[in-house]
């Protein structure tokens, strides 16, 4: 009698131990792989997945171009952590949450980390002539202070007398412009960034027109529009020129 019970004890025991084996190992997963290709300067950055440093090239902070890809299980049901923190401080820049279901949003990720502002874009400075000007355009925080619903707005791109320099049908948030590029007429003249809702000439917020002094230098400039919002007014400033630092 007493081997009977001994027998069905232990054949109770390892059934659910078997199952236990079954519930650990019959969760769903998948590969995950993220490639990242950031910029920042001056500042150091540290790359953290679920809190662990990322190594890139033995090094666990960088500057300047940031390149790396992160290969990993994803268990459905689960997430996984990526953030970006200023080496130095240890604050937080930005944070992201990746799980099974979302994965494919962050199979790239691209990111310019500058004085004043995080753009989570990919940009290549692009090539202009000797003697030529180039152009391109981005505007991360449309609608900020202005409560502008719009995605993208029209700019037109003009000398201080009003000759029209270049025109861009559609400014947004995510991505820079395609380059323009014209003539050099001067070095030191300003140049002025119109900004209209698109398809139209009107401005894209109100009635009054709303006008944008830019930087100018010979050959590319990558301007970074902004809603700035100054003694209680909101405008618009173009003071930020990525291709600066690349």
């Amino acid at each position: 009698m007493n081997k009977i019970f001994a027998l069905l004890f232990f054949t109770i025991l390892f059934s659910c131990t078997d199952n236990t084996v079954m519930e650990r190992y019959d969760k769903i997963q998948k590969p995950g792989e993220v490639t990242i290709k950031g910029f920042s300067k001056p500042d150091v950055l540290q790359l953290r997945f679920n809190g662990v440093p990322v190594s890139i090239n033995g090094n666990t902070s960088y500057t300047n171009k940031i390149e790396t890809q992160l290969q990993f299980v994803l268990d459905e049901g689960e997430t996984n952590k990526l953030g970006i923190y200023n080496n130095e401080t240890g604050a937080e820049i930005r944070k992201y949450t990746i799980s099974y279901d979302n994965i494919a949003d962050y199979k790239n990720l691209y990111f310019f980390n500058l004085p004043g502002i995080f753009l989570q874009t990919y940009a290549v400075k692009p090539q202009v002539n000797f003697g030529k000007v180039g152009y391109e355009f981005i505007f991360p925080n449309l609608g900020e202070f202005s409560g502008s619903s719009l995605t993208n707005v029209k700019g037109i791109l003009k000398r201080e007398n009003g000759v029209v320099l270049a025109e861009f049908e559609s400014i947004g948030k995510d991505d820079f412009t395609a380059v323009k590029i014209y003539n050099s007429f001067s070095a030191t003249a300003p140049v002025y960034l119109e900004l209209y809702k698109p398809g139209t000439t009107e401005p894209y917020v109100g009635s009054e027109m709303i006008k944008v002094t830019v930087k100018q230098h010979m050959g590319a400039n990558m301007i970074v529009l902004q809603e700035k919002l100054e003694n209680g007014v909101w405008l618009v400033k173009g003071d930020i020129d990525v291709a600066e630092y690349l």
